[in-house]
């Protein structure tokens, strides 16, 4: 017969609910609060806030599978989430992953790959794979991002992830939009990857997945850093571009990177100077008259990407006169 918690030592009773894993039920809180030993009260303040946060994230995971669950009720088994990493970046490919769980497969943890650093993904991975979920990854490589464009590259990884299930899932749960050319039905969840449980464990995998891919071009760029940033357009990866060029597998139809390898107009740097220089509202009035002046003689990716330039800096001294 189980022995009643007051009958167990202070150092027993640490022992039994040492494991982060052990259950803590609202009866066990209830009985650590009565007991006198001031051992025993800081166990119970410790496993108060283990089962507070347990709950919260039960609560969380609840809000998470909500759609699931209303499918799975209605009989249906295989619910793909899907989603896809790498948009952002100015080098590399995007990588979109599908992930199918069974039916009440349930993880904690799991979350928005964005709100989890590089471990806890790494972490989370392997438990996705390892749990009997089917897991898919599809790639669209730079050479198709340059010729479709970065949004329809993404959509192809995608279909690529679907499609490369072990069986063609039933439902599909994407983050923010469609994939074209998949004949199952389909639901977009805009910020799916926060709101949705299958959604957040493909933005783990997709994630992951790209990283490694990453790293491993480090290898072969070294001079760019890609096991650092990714891909994305750091500081350190801009002046890379600056005092290199592009690699192979640089995006190379992306205009930043034309604009960073000086491929733009002598007007447009000479605009851009001027409008981040304008220290306040005044100056800068005056290089917004000569860029709208000048506007018409200048590329349309230039002309774009001076009036994006001057919103910014608007931003920028409007606040720095608000501070004074």
């Amino acid at each position: 017969m189980a022995r009643k918690l007051s009958d167990l030592s202070v150092a027993e009773i640490r022992s039994r609910y040492a494991d982060p894993e052990s259950a803590v039920s609202p009866q066990v809180l209830a009985r650590l609060r009565r007991d006198p030993r001031q051992g025993v009260r800081q166990i119970y303040q410790a496993l108060k806030g283990r089962y507070e946060r347990e709950r919260e994230e039960r609560l969380r995971l609840d809000g998470l599978l909500n759609f699931e669950r209303v499918l799975w009720k209605s009989g249906v088994r295989r619910i793909a989430g899907v989603d896809e990493a790498g948009v952002g970046p100015l080098a590399g490919p995007v990588v979109a992953a599908a992930v199918v769980f069974a039916p009440g497969c349930e993880l904690a943890g799991v979350d928005d790959s964005k709100r989890l650093d590089a471990e806890r993904r790494e972490e989370l991975a392997g438990r996705i794979r390892s749990c009997g979920a089917a897991v898919a990854v599809g790639v669209a490589e730079v050479a198709e991002i340059d010729r479709i464009n970065v949004y329809h590259a993404a959509l192809l990884a995608m279909r690529r992830a679907v499609e490369a299930l072990p069986e063609p899932p039933e439902h599909l749960l994407v983050d923010a939009r469609e994939v074209p050319g998949v004949a199952v039905p389909q639901n977009r969840f805009d910020k799916g990857d926060g709101l949705n449980y299958s959604i957040a464990a493909a933005s783990i995998i997709a994630k992951t997945h790209r990283d490694r891919l990453m790293t491993a071009l480090d290898a072969q760029y070294p001079e760019y850093g890609f096991a650092r940033h990714k891909g994305y357009g750091t500081a350190e990866h801009q002046e890379a571009i600056r005092r290199h060029g592009p690699s192979d597998v640089h995006r190379l139809s992306y205009p930043f990177l034309r604009e960073l390898c000086g491929e733009f107009s002598a007007a447009f740097y000479e605009l851009r100077e001027r409008v981040w220089s304008a220290a306040d509202h005044r100056a800068l009035a005056r290089a917004e008259a000569e860029v709208a002046g000048l506007c018409a003689s200048l590329a349309e990716e230039e002309a774009r990407k001076l009036k994006l330039t001057l919103r910014r800096r608007w931003d920028l001294v409007a606040q720095h006169e608000a501070r004074r």
